[in-house]
C-alpha cells in the first residue's frame, strides 16, 4: 500500500516542529542560569553577595559559579582601600588631630579610628596606597606642646588604653615606610616619628629644611640623610631594648643611631608633628605633611 503524498508531508511536519522544541527547551535552562548569574552581579559585588546571588540560581551550574565569582572580584578589585584603617592596621593606635578646643585637641579613639577619615587632616592619598597625615601651623596644640600635630599615639592592642613600656624590659620595634611631603615656608621643620615618654620625646625623626636626622631631648643624635628630598620614600625602624635605643634608615640591619636610654612609661609615635606656628613667623595654614605607606609595631617580651 502507499503512503500518500500528503500524509508524508504532514508527517514530516510534525518532525519538523518537535525537532525544534529541543534546543528551545535547552536554551531556557541556560537563561535560568544566566539570570542566575546576573543576580550575583547585580548583588553588589562582595563575596557574600556573589554566595546569595549563587543560592538565588538555584540548580545552576558550575558556569554560573564561575561568573558570580568572577563579577565579585571585579568588584572588589575596583573598589580597592576606602578609608585610612584600610591601609594600616589602627587597631592599637589612637589619633590626635590639629583641631578642637586650645590645649585639648580632638582626639580620635577605636572604634570610631576604624572609619574614620577628614580632608585635609588625615585621609588617603590619590593613590590609595598610602595615608595622609597634615597638620598646620595655626593648628590647636596639646597642652605641654606649641606645635601642633596630626600624629597616631601607640595603644594598648583593640585601642582601649594607652601603652606604656620600658626600654629595659623586652623589645619593642616601631618600623614605618613614610614619605615628608610638604615642610612649612619659614620654620621647615617636621617630626615624623617618635619614642615618647611620660615627660617628653625620648628620640625623633625630625626633617629640617634638607636635613634628615634623629634628636633626642634636643641634641642631635645622628645624621639619616643629609639631602632628603621632599616626597622620597623611606624605610625607618626604631628598636628599644636593653636600655638601648637604635634607629635604622634603609638598612634595616645596621644601626644609623645607637643610645643608652632607660625610660619607662615609653609609646611610639607616627605622623606629622609640625614644628612651627604663627609665633615662629609662618601663616596659620602653612603646614607639615607626612604620607605613611606602612606602620606596624611589635613587643616581645
Amino acid at each position: 500500500m502507499t503512503t500518500p503524498r500528503c500524509v508524508l508531508a504532514a508527517l514530516l511536519l510534525i518532525g519538523c516542529r518537535e525537532t525544534a522544541r529541543a534546543p528551545d527547551a535547552g536554551d531556557a535552562g541556560e537563561g535560568a542560569r544566566d539570570t542566575g548569574a546576573a543576580g550575583a552581579s547585580a548583588s553588589g559585588g562582595g563575596p557574600s553577595s556573589g554566595t546569595g546571588g549563587l543560592a538565588g540560581a538555584a540548580g545552576g551550574t558550575g558556569a554560573a559559579g564561575m561568573v558570580a565569582d568572577s563579577g565579585a572580584s571585579g568588584a572588589d578589585a575596583g573598589t580597592g582601600p576606602q578609608l585610612p584603617a584600610d591601609v594600616l592596621d589602627l587597631a592599637a593606635w589612637k589619633l590626635t588631630l590639629p583641631t578642637g578646643d586650645e590645649g585639648s585637641p580632638t582626639e580620635i579613639l577605636q572604634p570610631e579610628l576604624a572609619t574614620f577619615e577628614l580632608e585635609p587632616y588625615f585621609h588617603l592619598d590619590e593613590a590609595r596606597d598610602a595615608v595622609v597625615l597634615r597638620a598646620h601651623a595655626g593648628g590647636v596644640t596639646t597642652e605641654n606642646s606649641s606645635y601642633p600635630r596630626c600624629e597616631l599615639r601607640e595603644m594598648e592592642s583593640g585601642g582601649a588604653d594607652e601603652a606604656a613600656w620600658s626600654t629595659s624590659t623586652g623589645a619593642h620595634t616601631m618600623t614605618i615606610t613614610q614619605a615628608i611631603t610638604h615642610l612649612p615656608e619659614v620654620k621647615p621643620h617636621v617630626v615624623a616619628g617618635q619614642v615618647h615618654d611620660a615627660e617628653d620625646d625620648v628620640v625623633m625623626i625630625r626633617l629640617e629644611g634638607a636635613n634628615l636626622f634623629v634628636e633626642g631631648g634636643g641634641e642631635d643624635l645622628g645624621t639619616l640623610d643629609a639631602s632628603y628630598t621632599l616626597g622620597t620614600p623611606f624605610t625607618v625602624k626604631i628598636e628599644a631594648q636593653a636600655g638601648h635605643i637604635r634607629v635604622f634608615y634603609e638598612d634595616l640591619v645596621t644601626p644609623s643611631v645607637d643610645i643608652e636610654r632607660d625610660v619607662e612609661d615609653c609609646y611610639f609615635k607616627a605622623g606629622a608633628y609640625t614644628q612651627s606656628s604663627p609665633e615662629r613667623g609662618d601663616d596659620a595654614d602653612a603646614y607639615g605633611e607626612v604620607v605613611i605607606y606602612d606602620l606596624t609595631v611589635t613587643h616581645e617580651p
